[in-house]
């Protein structure tokens, strides 16, 4: 089985993990891109790289075929799946092992049972992994499924068989409900998963998300490398994850422990996997189900293992024995993660696309950031929203929380909106500090935090967003002021929709006088270089990033990402008349669906059409009522942000 070269069928931060591990293994390795990543960070990482195709996922890193034609173009003898995409396909790592290549991950047998909740929890209950009583038989009737759910009580869960993510999942809390719960997660699991088959559970209440990492090789060996508490979720998607669980006993480790590794013999496991437990209130731990892949947050394992988990893959697939026992694996410190994503809180977590125009991650002690991120590089529409993981490793919970609290403020992105702001609150809440997590945190803690609603702009923010706008960007600022010393600039900032009056005036070399609709200060230019300057108001010094463009500028202090762009006269009687009724596309995407036609009524709010855009559906929704007077876009057209979309004809009252 052994192998020199391998295939990474991947994008983004676990292609550039898995290709850092392997390369110093001493493996050749090889990327493959779409033709929105051509440019992409893990390409210029590997030894090779080939093209799949188009962006869309089913042309190119869905595409079996031009995956395995990649494999063999390149001579690879084994393919890594990474996560997402592929990496639980049964029927691809079927067809990697017919072309003579070494699948690195389970075995397909063991894909197969694992996809599926129903066979997954049946095969469980009868291993004696204790499971949350449910109904997951074969018959899926509407009448069927109800007098289940009669027997079962409520709250219940109704959950896509062949599901995650939260896709196809639906919490009933009254009989009345559950009949268009049924139906509507039989629709959404069929368009994400090609099946309909649903299971229901007893709902546990504020439970905890347990996962323990396990590890089997062909030799008869398996063991666990401890927990994972990945209770903080939205809309069922993780957003921080942390090991060991703030409340794990020794005893309920071993417990929870032996469950996973009962779990991974039972269905003869080989590789790296994760099982999946809800932890209730009381104390009782129940099997949620098996991730056959590496999970994303494998690298709070590392750091509290001082192990590498890609590299236990690639030694496993490649016939060798575990390198350590049960009784060898000692958990050291506390390790926290967070998910670093293009998306917008202010505007129900939008997914956002745009051009990576500055990108820094933290560099302190005990802090890991994997990322897929370039400079010049843009987040595209076809693909998930996360950019990026920041990890911080500590003696205890208190000192890996304060790393990372540092670590997420310190991270400069500009370009693309991002959730840096929300993942502040969580790390500064004063439930999380104290470990008090459970999957319904952010719902009972979170629902009025301050990311949620835009940032505003300090005086200063905008003092020095004008100084930055009128700066030369070749020749020194100082050089340009001293030309025009003691007289007024005048000028129109606009941060988001609020217009800004600002007042500059050079007194003295670097020195400069301003006023920010009425509010004045003296400012000092300490140092201005590339993407960053320093400035000192009233003895203190503050430091920014920023990148100016052609349109605007984007600037970070301490506090939130910012863009400015500068208004004329004619752009602000534009800006401050509103109403105009013309739709943009938030975002880059394609147009999935027409609703309305030209000359139909329309009311604010009412959906005219819906944009596709990381794996995500997007209602464009009309801005006044008025009438349609046309729809500037095609069905299944490929669209930029901020391009026109449709034009309403507002109405007019006497």
């Amino acid at each position: 089985m052994g192998f020199r070269k391998i295939l990474v069928a991947n994008r983004g931060e676990i292609a550039c993990r898995v290709l850092r591990t392997a390369r110093a293994l001493g493996y050749r390795t090889v990327a493959v891109y779409s033709d929105a990543d051509r440019h992409a960070r893990h390409v210029a990482l590997a030894d090779e790289a080939l093209r799949l195709g188009p962006g869309e996922v089913q042309h190119s890193y869905l595409d079996m075929d031009a995956l395995l034609a990649a494999a063999q173009a390149c001579s690879a003898e084994a393919i890594h799946p990474g996560y997402g995409f592929l990496s639980e396909n049964a029927e691809f790592a079927r067809r990697c092992q017919e072309a003579g290549l070494v699948f690195i991950g389970p075995d397909i047998a063991a894909i197969e049972l694992m996809g599926s909740k129903r066979l997954s929890k049946i095969a469980m209950q009868a291993a004696g992994v204790p499971c949350i009583p449910g109904y997951e038989d074969g018959a899926q009737d509407d009448a069927s499924l109800i007098a289940a759910a009669e027997r079962i009580g409520y709250p219940l869960m109704v959950k896509a068989s062949a599901g995650g993510g939260g896709r196809g999942m639906r919490r009933i809390d009254h009989a009345e409900q559950l009949r268009e719960g049924l139906h509507t997660a039989r629709s959404e699991a069929m368009h994400a998963f090609g099946s309909d088959e649903l299971i229901l559970e007893k709902a546990i209440i504020r439970p905890r998300h347990v996962e323990i990492q396990v590890f089997a090789d062909r030799h008869g060996q398996v063991i666990h490398l401890g927990e994972r508490d990945c209770s903080i979720q939205r809309r069922h998607q993780k957003v921080i994850e942390e090991s060991p669980c703030p409340v794990m006993t020794e005893d309920l480790r071993q417990a929870m422990g032996e469950a996973a590794i009962l779990a991974a013999r039972s269905c003869h496991y080989v590789g790296a996997g994760t099982v999946e437990f809800l932890l209730a209130p009381e104390g009782n731990f129940y099997f949620l189900e098996m991730n056959t892949r590496l999970q994303v947050e494998h690298p709070v394992t590392e750091m509290v293992t001082g192990l590498d988990l890609v590299a236990w893959q690639i030694r496993v697939a490649a016939g060798h024995p575990l390198p350590l026992r049960q009784e060898q694996i000692k958990l050291q410190g506390h390790a926290i993660e967070v998910r670093f994503y293009a998306e917008d809180p202010t505007q129900g977590f939008l997914p956002q696309t745009g051009p990576v125009l500055h990108w820094h991650g933290p560099e302190d002690e005990g802090v890991r950031v994997d990322h897929g991120l370039l400079e010049g590089g843009e987040v595209s529409p076809f693909y998930d929203p996360m950019l990026a993981k920041i990890i911080a490793w500590g003696q205890d919970r208190e000192e890996a929380c304060r790393r990372l609290w540092r670590a997420v403020e310190d991270t400069r992105l500009l370009g693309v909106p991002h959730n840096q702001r929300f993942l502040i609150d969580l790390l500064q809440h004063p439930a999380f500090l104290s470990g008090a997590t459970h999957t319904a945190f952010i719902e009972d803690h979170l629902q009025h935090a301050e990311s949620l609603s835009r940032p505003l702009p300090t005086a200063l923010d905008v003092a020095v967003a004008a100084l930055l706008m009128n700066a030369p960007t070749k020749t020194g600022m100082v050089a340009s002021w001293r030309a025009r010393l003691g007289v007024p600039a005048l000028q129109r900032l606009r941060h988001d929709d609020k217009i800004y009056a600002v007042e500059l005036r050079s007194q003295q070399r670097a020195s400069y006088h301003l006023s920010v609709d009425g509010e004045s200060f003296d400012l000092e230019l300490q140092s201005r270089q590339d993407r960053h300057c320093e400035v000192v108001v009233a003895g203190r010094r503050h430091r920014y990033t920023y990148v100016r463009t052609a349109a605007s500028l984007y600037l970070q202090g301490t506090g939130a990402a910012l863009t400015f762009s500068v208004l004329s006269d004619e752009r602000q009687e534009r800006e401050e008349a509103g109403g105009s009724g013309l739709l943009q596309a938030p975002m880059d995407g394609a147009i999935r669906a027409i609703l309305l036609n030209p000359g139909d009524r329309v009311t604010r709010g009412q959906t005219i059409l819906l944009l596709e855009a990381m794996k995500m559906e997007h209602p464009i929704k009309a801005s006044c009522d008025g009438i349609l007077e046309r729809v500037e876009v095609q069905l299944q057209q490929q669209v930029k942000k901020r391009q026109l979309l449709a034009v309403i004809t507002p109405e007019t009252t006497s």
